[in-house]
């Protein structure tokens, strides 16, 4: 099920992280490992990338040469990602708020004429 939901909800982390500035692919992963804690760990993040870039949610930033020779490609959120952050952002919030409020009933008899 934690494969799942982190599948669901890997674009919006990944729009969430550049909101906050522009980042490549691999600080992202590591930002979202230390915010949650280590629940919630990334072998990447490519897919949800090369998906919001194709989908103009998200573009190139700028190409850095790292002190190990490596290309790192920043991101950045685009106009109509921040957009599409707050959609998807507040659908997640609806439906886990809606779920939270069934499972917090827990234990209670519904008769078919009660819905």
């Amino acid at each position: 099920m934690k494969e799942s939901l982190k599948k669901a909800t890997t674009e919006m982390l990944v729009l969430f992280m550049l909101r906050q500035r522009p980042m490549y692919t691999y600080e992202m992963m590591q930002a979202i490992e230390k915010m949650s804690e280590g629940v919630l760990t990334f072998n990447t993040l490519y897919l949800a990338i090369y998906r919001l870039q194709n989908n103009g949610y998200i573009q190139e930033a700028d190409k850095v040469l790292s002190p190990d020779n490596r290309v790192r490609v920043y991101f950045s959120v685009t106009e109509e990602g921040n957009r599409y952050f707050e959609d998807i952002k507040n659908e997640y919030q609806l439906i886990t708020s809606v779920i939270d409020g069934i499972l917090s009933q827990d234990g209670k008899m519904w008769e078919v004429e009660d819905i």
